[in-house]
């Protein structure tokens, strides 16, 4: 395996991780974004009330997209398997 090869697949796994996790973290900054202002605006300090809609949010999330990220991911392992495959020979 050369050292393009090896970056090729370091690269791709990276912009595989930004793709899967993306959504996760966007709707994350939003909800706590959300909730934050609402806290600020109502003055209501609690921590807890950051953390249970952000939960609830990741969960709905991964409900909607988690068939999509699982197609992604396995058609990512499967072209990963297969460059790997041949670069062997």
């Amino acid at each position: 395996m050369t050292q393009e090869a090896i970056i090729g697949l370091s690269q791709q796994a990276v912009v595989m991780m930004l793709v899967l996790a993306g959504p996760l973290l966007a709707v994350s900054l939003i909800v706590g974004l959300i909730v934050s202002i609402v806290q600020a605006v109502t003055q209501v300090n609690e921590m807890t009330l950051t953390f249970v809609p952000k939960v609830i949010a990741i969960f709905g999330v991964l409900i909607v997209l988690g068939p999509w990220m699982l197609q992604m991911l396995l058609g990512y392992t499967a072209n990963t398997f297969a460059q790997m495959a041949t670069f062997a020979h």
